[in-house]
């Protein structure tokens, strides 16, 4: 064989190498990645505590002042308890209240929907920003929390 016929074989085998490592690898990367559907369904309602703002646990205080100033949704685990946080950012005045609409079990999954409720007609606001927000307190369980 003559030099140039040996160095296309090399770069040949080098490209089919490549290949296989490439097939190898993006294998390797979808294997360990997976879609799970949530499955609504009824749905268990559980037991749960709507806290007072004099009762959250010291972490719970620093997660709300940390992102009080806009929406979120966050959850924090502690002593066999999980504790779902879920604030509407700030407000111009006060007189805003959470409804919780539904909070259930899924069958992998537990689902939180809350609504924002203005103030009422005729109602006196504080000219003063408010920075609604709920905390629900429940048995720690593992799925993953939707909010809603």
């Amino acid at each position: 064989m003559d030099k140039v016929g040996k160095v296309e074989a090399e770069g040949n085998l080098r490209r089919w190498a490549a290949g296989i490592l490439t097939v190898a690898l993006l294998s390797c990367f979808l294997c360990g990645c997976s879609i799970e559907k949530v499955k609504a369904g009824d749905g268990v309602k559980p037991e749960y505590t709507v806290m007072k703002e004099e009762d959250f646990p010291d972490k719970v205080k620093e997660l709300i002042e940390e992102h009080k100033e806009t929406e979120f949704q966050l959850t924090y685990q502690d002593s066999g308890y999980l504790y779902l946080m879920k604030g509407y950012g700030k407000q111009q005045t006060g007189g805003y209240s959470i409804q919780i609409e539904d909070l259930s079990l899924w069958e992998n999954a537990i689902h939180l929907q809350t609504v924002l409720i203005g103030p009422g007609e005729g109602e006196e606001l504080k000219e003063e920003p408010s920075y609604p927000c709920l905390v629900v307190k429940m048995k720690y369980r593992e799925e993953p929390v939707i909010f809603e």
